[in-house]
């Protein structure tokens, strides 16, 4: 078993150190996380988003709450992340309750934002359909134009989601599939750890 596994008792200041790890080794968006839902069928639907601030209360993404997954985590929120970094041979899995941030958390982190994004905001109706990609370009035209050199104030419908980790996984590769895994669940007294099989 790898050290930090065999001796970490806090699952999130072990998820710290390998996210760092993965920054400094993945060539491309180490945040990046899978993030599953489920429709209100109950059909699974998953995703992949970017991971913008985490610490002990959970792990937090933005997005368009008009698109399937705001609606799906606004009319059911619970929801599932896995994050893979294959620079490291290793995997992160989270599952837990989901909230709103604050207005203010998802007002501070939009207007940091480049200002194509925060255009895009506005034009983009998240997961419905597009006639063209004329249709998109035109809307972007527009809003660029409707707020000229001004500031971009954050859409009503667009915000964040925090995901408070009930469980999390740690996965590392092993020779012959022997991988080792460690899995930590939140008690009303803090966090156990146990070991599963490969």
């Amino acid at each position: 078993m790898t050290r930090d596994l065999e001796q970490s008792a806090d699952p999130i200041s072990l998820f710290s150190e390998w996210f760092g790890e993965a920054e400094a080794s993945e060539p491309n968006d180490p945040n990046a996380m899978a993030l599953a839902t489920v429709d209100e069928d109950g059909l699974p639907d998953v995703r992949m988003v970017l991971l913008k601030s985490f610490d002990a209360d959970g792990f937090v993404f933005f997005t368009n709450y008009e698109s399937a997954k705001g609606r799906e985590l606004l009319a059911n929120p619970k929801a599932a992340l896995c994050f893979h970094w294959k620079s490291l041979r290793r995997s992160v899995r989270v599952r837990g309750p989901v909230s709103e941030v604050s207005k203010e958390e998802a007002d501070a982190y939009f207007a940091s934002r480049a200002r194509g994004s925060r255009i895009g905001a506005w034009a983009s109706k998240q997961s419905r359909p597009l006639e063209s990609r004329f249709a998109l370009e035109k809307a972007v035209a527009a809003f660029t134009a409707r707020f000229g050199v001004g500031e971009i104030p954050r859409p009503d419908y667009w915000s964040g989601f925090r995901i408070a980790p009930q469980q999390i996984e740690f996965w590392a590769d092993r020779p012959f599939r022997l991988h080792d895994r460690i899995k930590f669940v939140r008690t009303a007294d803090g966090w156990e750890k146990s070991r599963l099989y490969p």
